[in-house]
This record gives structure tokens, C-alpha cells and sequence, in this order.
């Protein structure tokens, strides 16, 4: 493999990593923060699912990240270098500021800023929709924009009926929404993984066609299970500055709100995933947390102001991360 080739693909690998420390912290944030698993326990159940999610769930979402740019091949090593420079080095200030941002965000503003500062306006496809697959950037947004909202809603649904059958419950409930939350938590990586990894998957896809090893954007197997396991050694060094503000500080989760939460956001990402729409794991369960408050009626309860600074992280993900990627594309012409 070529040098530049195999470094690109290494960068790849590290973006992996860091979306595990972002985004696989959620899928066992509110498991970890109701006290239903130990925290080594949490992490197995999470690497597991992880590994197994992009292994049985096709490459939709692979297809839509592998098509975002369209670059000339001798360009491509290099613009996607550098976008996922730009991506892997905001994942990582995030992550140290504990700020649950969009692992996804990041890597479409890496990949848009490193291609408009190499060919302009005519390097980024702009995409829209293909029925309900989304192509290019707009899809992508359009994506990344609504599953928050389902996200909400779902959880506002799922707890109040939850609420409602177990309004008579005794004590004894415990135990079975313990398993719950063990079976939804596992479902929510399964999900996660089958999305997340696709994303790193996808831009190795666009790499190797770049360079003449593959005929299309369908990826070859190392490729699906290197992403796997980097998603998994992420998850496994612990992301547990995100865990604390998913699951402590925008609203202190109970064990039924955490079943509702991971039931809610594993349907919508596993969903996501079927059709090929990237989405954010992190966006999706903060924002199932705080439908959870609002399905309780303690709206005031929310800490509003933690919701303020995640939802500035997401607005900015995006252009930091272009911006962050252009700088590292000029960096490569100088070496």
C-alpha cells in the first residue's frame, strides 16, 4: 500500500477511535449512570455490540459518507487527510471539554473544508435525496438535523408509557427494567455500531477507489472489521467525561428514564442506519434525556444551561472542523 494511502487510512482509523471515546460513551451513559451495570461491565456489553452492528447491518450509510466529496484521484489521499485531521483534532477538544458533540458533524465539516480549500465549490456533492436515502451533504444534514428531534420525541412517547404501566407497580419492577436497560443498552452500541463505523468505512472505501484497489464504494471486509475495532478500543478507554453530562448533568436519569432513553435512541439510529442516514449517537440520547424530562412534566429539572453549551458544541462541530481541515490541506501543500 502506498505510504500517503496507508497513512490516510490510519487517520481513519484514529477517527474511529475518537468517535468510540464520543459517541459509544453514550450508548452506556444512562446504564452506568442508574447504577445498572458496573462500569467494566458496561464497556464489555458496549465493544461487543459495537463490533457486531457494521458486521450484520449493510453499508448504507458507508455508501452516503463515501460519496460527500468528489475530488480528482490524485487529490483525494490528500483531502481526505486532511479532513479527518480537522475531524479526529475537534472530536478530541470536545471530548477533553466533556461536550457530547457530533462525531458526524465533524467528519462531513473535515471532509467539506479539506475539499473546497483543494477544488472549490465543485469537489463537495451536494447531494439531496434519493427516496428516503440521503445523498451528499444536504442529505447528510438534513440527517443529522432530524434524528435529534426523533430522538426527543421518542423518549417523550416511550417514558410516559412506560410510566403508565408501571403506575401500580411495586418494587419488584426493578429488577426487570434493570434487564431492560442491559437489553436496550446493547441494542443502542448494536445501533451505534452499525452506524458509526460505517462512517469511518465509507471514507475508507473512497480512498482505496481513489487509488485504483477497489472497483466501487462497497468496502472490503479488513476495512468494516478494522473500523469495529478501533470503535471498540475507543469505547474501551473510556469516554466518561461524556457519560457524566449525558447521564448526570442534563438531567439525573432514573432506571426507567434510562430504559426509555435507550429504547427511544437505539429505534431511531438502528432505523437511520437501515436507510443509509448518518446520525450523531451523541445528539440522539442527550436529546432523548432531556425528552425524557419533558415527558415526566420537569421540564424545570432539565439544566438548561448544560443543553445551551451542547447545543453550541453541535452549531460549531461543523465549520471548526472545515476550518481545522482547510489549515491541515495547507499544511500538506507546504510539506
Amino acid at each position: 500500500m502506498d505510504p500517503g494511502l496507508a497513512f490516510a487510512v490510519a487517520l481513519v482509523i484514529a477517527f474511529a477511535v475518537t468517535n468510540g471515546l464520543h459517541d459509544a460513551a453514550n450508548s452506556i451513559a444512562t446504564l452506568v449512570a442508574t447504577r445498572a451495570a458496573r462500569p467494566l461491565q458496561a464497556i464489555i456489553l458496549a465493544s461487543v455490540f459495537n463490533m457486531l452492528g457494521p458486521l450484520f447491518v449493510g453499508a448504507a450509510v458507508a455508501d452516503t459518507i463515501g460519496g460527500i466529496v468528489t475530488v480528482s484521484p490524485a487529490a483525494t489521499t490528500e483531502v481526505i487527510g486532511a479532513g479527518l485531521a480537522g475531524a479526529v483534532t475537534w472530536n478530541l477538544i470536545t471530548w477533553r471539554l466533556g461536550l457530547p458533540s457530533s462525531s458526524g458533524h465533524a467528519l462531513v465539516g473535515g471532509l467539506i473544508g479539506a475539499a473546497l480549500a483543494e477544488a472549490g465549490a465543485s469537489a463537495v456533492n451536494w447531494g439531496g435525496f434519493d427516496g428516503l436515502h440521503p445523498v451528499g451533504v444536504l442529505g447528510t444534514l438534513v440527517a443529522l438535523a432530524i434524528s435529534p428531534l426523533l430522538g426527543a420525541l421518542a423518549a417523550f412517547l416511550v417514558i410516559r408509557a412506560l410510566r403508565r404501566l408501571a403506575r401500580r407497580a411495586t418494587a419488584r419492577i426493578r429488577s426487570p427494567i434493570n434487564g431492560g436497560q442491559w437489553a436496550m443498552s446493547a441494542a443502542l452500541a448494536f445501533s451505534h455500531g452499525a452506524n458509526d463505523a460505517q462512517k469511518a468505512v465509507g471514507v475508507i472505501a473512497a480512498l482505496l477507489l481513489a487509488a485504483g484497489q477497489i472497483d466501487s464504494l462497497a468496502a472490503p471486509l479488513w476495512a468494516t472489521v478494522s473500523c469495529s475495532l478501533a470503535l471498540t478500543l475507543g469505547t474501551a478507554l473510556g469516554g466518561w467525561r461524556i457519560i457524566r453530562t449525558v447521564g448526570r448533568r442534563i438531567y439525573r436519569v432514573k432506571p426507567v428514564d434510562g430504559l426509555a432513553t435507550e429504547s427511544a435512541s437505539a429505534g431511531v439510529i438502528l432505523g437511520a442506519s437501515l436507510i443509509g442516514a448518518p446520525t450523531s449517537t451523541s445528539q440522539v440520547v442527550a436529546s432523548a434525556v432531556v425528552g425524557v424530562g419533558g415527558g415526566r412534566r420537569r421540564w424545570h429539572h432539565v439544566r438548561w444551561a448544560i443543553v445551551r453549551q451542547i447545543g453550541i458544541a453541535w452549531l460549531i462541530t461543523m465549520p471548526i472542523s472545515a476550518v481545522l481541515a482547510a489549515a491541515a490541506f495547507g499544511l500538506l501543500q507546504l510539506l
